[in-house]
């Protein structure tokens, strides 16, 4: 079982006595894993990684990172990580090298690097092209480099794909697959959109009101989507066709003059309409429906 790169144990804070940030937050952050952590606009994501980041003063609860506390090796720690925080920090009067040259001699990396990562995100053929003159895309991409920049073991990125085209969502998507997958990288990524990272992420976390409602794989979530599953009969007489599913022992309701009926075998749903029509019960549809992931997310959060 792998280590975890980042845990928190109980996790609160409080911007004032009648505002609770965060409640209880336990997160299990699995060395190598690209986590997805996922809420609504104002669910705690963005405390939580400013938290871990030392952005924001700890109040109650655990820290650790690579297994150590973050408190006691803040500096050893933060050497190891890259982050994006809220919207890119870059300087809109300097081309894409400068802004790097900057950082680069503040982390005291080699000029080499330099180049190295503005391949990586694709922006080696920028020129002299000034910043503020860059798409929205390509100052994520920027800021994304710069936290690239001293070689990090551990990627903290909070919506990086906010306010992107669907273009400029892919190219970031592919970006952070290939740091994960060639680089090795544990990446920790908020967003507030399922759709837009369920085709990246290993992992999820959903957080809502401040508080963690899931957390595991990607499969055990899609596993919930299994579980949502049922079966939509349209009938002529639902109160009568009730019965038969009530007398072969299987679970319905009747909803928008619908029955909703728990998963079947195709057998058993060929069964059940031939008894249905036997007993002169005219059948308009049968349908097999499942919960996308954006619903069973929205599931969550309801629950």
């Amino acid at each position: 079982m792998k280590q975890n790169c980042i845990e928190t144990i109980g996790l609160t804070h409080k911007f004032s006595a009648d505002e609770t940030a965060l409640s209880n937050i336990n997160l299990q952050v699995q060395t190598q894993s690209i986590y997805g952590f996922l809420g609504p606009n104002g669910a705690g994501k963005t405390t939580t990684l400013k938290l871990i980041l030392g952005l924001l003063k700890k109040q109650q609860g655990e820290i650790l990172v690579f297994g150590e506390p973050f408190e006691r090796n803040r500096v050893e720690i933060l050497k190891k990580i890259g982050s994006m925080i809220e919207s890119p920090s870059i300087y809109g009067h300097l081309t894409a090298t400068e802004n790097l040259r900057v950082l680069q001699k503040v982390y005291n990396c080699p000029k080499s690097r330099i180049a190295e990562v503005l391949e990586l995100v694709g922006l080696s053929k920028t020129g002299s092209k000034k910043a503020s003159h860059f798409s929205l895309g390509m100052k994520q991409r920027l800021s994304i480099a710069i936290a690239l920049l001293h070689h990090p073991s551990l990627l903290i990125l909070d919506e990086p794909t906010n306010g992107l085209d669907p273009n400029g969502i892919i190219e970031i998507r592919e970006l952070l697959k290939d740091l994960a997958n060639k680089e090795g990288i544990t990446i920790l990524i908020s967003s507030h959109i399922l759709s837009e990272i369920e085709k990246l992420v290993t992992h999820v976390g959903i957080i809502n009101l401040g508080k963690l409602l899931f957390q595991g794989t990607l499969p055990e979530l899609v596993s919930k989507q299994q579980q949502s599953s049922f079966i939509v009969f349209q009938t002529s007489d639902n109160g009568k066709a009730l019965q038969i599913f009530e007398k072969n022992k299987i679970d319905c309701r009747i909803e928008q003059e619908r029955i909703f009926a728990s998963p079947l075998e195709n057998e058993k749903i060929a069964r059940i309409n031939e008894q249905l029509v036997l007993s002169r019960i005219d059948v308009y549809a049968i349908q097999k429906k499942q919960n996308d992931l954006e619903a069973i997310f929205f599931d969550v959060l309801k629950n």
